[in-house]
């Protein structure tokens, strides 16, 4: 980083240097970042200031997203190549990029009734549950369902990369594979399920969940493994909840846009545990 000329903080004798301020095109900066893409994609349908901040937060929230499936199909891979150093920093900066993302509910999470209404309208039909990148998230986290490639019909390129991730392994299904090369009894009928149906829990996983968490002190790998992806889970589910708490004080239990049930479909969600026998082992240690 250059420091202007007369800066307090330049070095005694350094000789300060201006930066280029001259360019024939758009800026090395907006070259790489695309600022003016991403700064003229609001269009606003009310005029109701508050608008802005909705739209603002959840293409926001969008591109936190797109990270975070990043960082998920990343660690799969590496944990399909038995890289797990790989895995776990990738998991890792998933937290942080998690706590960013559920802080992305604070502009939002004390909206009024009327203060909802006043531009609610303009989403028409829109509704989370239609974003495709949140889609891959909830794949990728075991929640498999064919029904939610629906509404993508419209759109080949999403629907194509929807369906291609529907039948892929989940991040829960490499991990489950991973334990069993290392000779840990997961079940066949585990590993040879119908990926693209739902993550069910298992009691025989739950068991060597719970065999590994019983020995760290042979198992310290695998355990550094489950504890990642359990702040993973917890984050998970507090986004579930931190969605759920926005909703229900924005407008209640009224039918959400898009005709989901709002709140009531929030609520089922928010009851549900990502990686289930990670939880449910720690009864048994």
């Amino acid at each position: 980083m250059s420091l202007s000329p007369g800066s307090p903080d330049s070095a005694a004798g350094s000789v300060a240097v201006d930066p280029n301020l001259d360019f024939a095109g758009t800026t090395p900066y907006e070259d790489y970042v695309q600022a003016d893409v991403l700064t003229h994609l609001q269009h606003l349908r009310s005029d109701d200031p508050g608008e802005m901040v909705f739209l603002v937060t959840t293409q926001v929230m969008e591109l936190w997203f797109t990270v975070i499936v990043h960082e998920w199909e990343t660690a799969s891979r590496a944990l399909r190549e038995d890289r797990v150093p790989v895995a776990m920093d990738a998991l890792k900066r998933s937290v942080r990029e998690l706590e960013a993302l559920n802080h992305s509910w604070r502009p939002l999470a004390q909206l009024t009734p009327a203060q909802f209404n006043a531009y609610r309208s303009a989403l028409g039909e829109g509704s989370g549950f239609q974003s495709a990148m949140y889609r891959r998230m909830e794949f990728l986290l075991g929640e498999k369902s064919a029904s939610m490639l629906v509404p993508h019909r419209g759109a080949p390129r999403v629907h194509s990369e929807l369906e291609k991730a529907l039948h892929e392994p989940s991040l829960y299904d490499e991990v489950l594979a991973l334990l069993a090369r290392r000779g840990l009894p997961v079940p066949d009928a585990v590993l040879g399920r119908d990926l693209a149906q739902r993550y069910e829990p298992s009691a025989e996983v739950e068991a060597v969940w719970a065999g590994i968490y019983a020995d760290a002190d042979q198992n310290g790998e695998l355990v550094r493994l489950g504890e990642a992806l359990s702040d993973v889970a917890e984050l998970v589910w507090r986004w579930r909840n931190d969605h759920l708490v926005a909703t229900r004080r924005a407008m209640g239990a009224k039918t959400g846009t898009g005709g989901s049930a709002g709140v009531a479909w929030l609520e089922k969600r928010a009851q549900k545990n990502v990686f289930p026998e990670l939880w449910t082992a720690r009864s048994h240690v």
